[in-house]
């Protein structure tokens, strides 16, 4: 198995901003810390560079990368007329938002958050609905939608999010996210394929933020 690509952090919004070399060293700048704005590069260069500018110039926008080309993603058998959706979240629990993309085009189709004292799972799940709710009023009874997370797909079969995070006073707004979501997926049936993402084989799915470890 190929190692994986070093990745460098840029945090525009933290307790300390800056180039970072380690995943470890740029989440002690944001974790906690309201409103942080960060991203990861392939290179040191284009993180400094990154550095110098503002995070609205890169927010949303794919690192250059570990994306493998439509002909090659639909060779190894992706759907490319299809949704993903992805959630980031700055420590557990944290500020959580998550986003659906066209695996076709790239274009972000929805982004919500960021939401106090959040976890990606709920993240994953609040995203999954999303998508769904959204292909129903657009008419798109048969678009996949795709996830990287085994743990939300199962949530929403189940129709219901298991997670052991604490309410508190700052995420009430998210549960109750949570809560609509569930009554949603209990009054509507779900036709549209729900797959899992494989990234082994086919890289990040393109919803990713470019905020992972690695």
């Amino acid at each position: 198995m190929s190692r994986p690509k070093p990745k460098f952090y840029v945090v525009w919004r933290g307790y300390n901003p800056g180039v970072y070399q380690t995943w470890a060293e740029a989440e002690q700048q944001i974790s906690g810390y309201s409103g942080a704005k960060y991203k990861s590069f392939l290179s040191r260069a284009e993180a400094e560079a990154a550095a110098r500018g503002r995070w609205e110039d890169y927010a949303g926008k794919d690192a250059a990368t570990d994306r493998k080309s439509l002909e090659e993603l639909e060779r190894l058998g992706v759907q490319l007329d299809s949704l993903a959706v992805d959630a980031a979240c700055a420590g557990v629990p944290g500020p959580m938002e998550y986003r659906g993309v066209s695996v076709r085009t790239g274009f972000e189709v929805f982004r919500k958050g960021p939401y106090p004292d959040g976890t990606n799972n709920i993240g994953e799940f609040l995203g999954l609905v999303h998508a769904l709710a959204l292909l129903k009023q657009l008419g798109q009874p048969r678009t996949p939608v795709y996830s990287d997370s085994k743990v939300a797909l199962g949530w929403v079969r189940d129709k219901q999010c298991r997670t052991k995070a604490a309410r508190t006073a700052a995420n009430e707004r998210l549960f109750a996210l949570v809560a609509r979501a569930e009554k949603w997926l209990r009054e509507n049936e779900v036709t549209n394929p729900l797959l899992k993402w494989e990234t082994e084989k086919w890289g990040e799915i393109p919803a990713d933020f470019g905020r992972k470890r690695g």
